[in-house]
């Protein structure tokens, strides 16, 4: 998975995170999930050593409050992230887009799942009732009609897993060049015609 944060946006954002509010370690890292939309999780060994080093450069103070470690910006910190408005302000944006991105994708699956289940609750009823009234001749039309059925929902399947795919890597900052979306389609076409021999023989 590509990076939420490029190279030093993750300090910029503890330390704006840090002057909203006091926070202990694990409350950063929660943070951190909730604004990227749960595609950037940190580790306890990606935050603290951050937060030590903020600690060293006079940027951050701690105090121990029971069994938890709690950090503080102090006038330093905040002159930083004042100085990096515009910087922070980008890096916000960028989330934003993940996050809208991310949630355009769930609307969309859920959209294609109740299409899909639309089409197969209208498929099942109308097989039920050409079923009730068939007779034997037409035996072998029922069944190719099941198996249309099952190629379907096979089709409809893979269509949204790929789609699901491509748009969480677009969403979490992974490239999609033209030649990949290139090799997708001559993998489709190949598929098409593979489906045509079959149907063929």
């Amino acid at each position: 998975m590509s990076p939420a944060f490029s190279h030093g946006d993750l300090r910029l954002y503890i330390l704006s995170l840090l002057e909203e509010a006091p926070r202990h370690g694990y409350d950063l890292m929660q943070a951190l999930s909730e604004r990227t939309g749960g595609t950037y999780s940190p580790s306890a060994g990606t935050i603290y050593p951050r937060l030590s080093k903020l600690e060293d450069e006079g940027l951050v103070t701690k105090t121990v409050d029971g069994r938890k470690t709690v950090y503080e910006i102090t006038d330093a910190g905040r002159a930083e992230v004042a100085a990096r408005t515009s910087d922070l302000e980008g890096i916000q944006a960028g989330l934003a887009d993940s996050v809208r991105l991310i949630a355009d994708e769930v609307r969309g699956s859920v959209r294609d799942a109740m299409r899909s289940l639309r089409a197969d609750l209208a498929a099942a009823s109308r097989e039920e009732r050409e079923h009730a009234q068939a007779t034997p001749a037409d035996d072998a039309r029922s069944r190719s009609r099941e198996q249309l059925s099952r190629a379907d929902a096979a089709i409809n399947e893979f269509r949204g897993r790929v789609r699901s795919e491509l748009r969480s890597h677009v969403a979490r900052g992974g490239e999609l060049a033209a030649s990949g979306v290139d090799d997708i389609e001559a993998a489709l076409r190949h598929a098409t015609e593979a489906v045509a021999r079959a149907m063929r023989t």
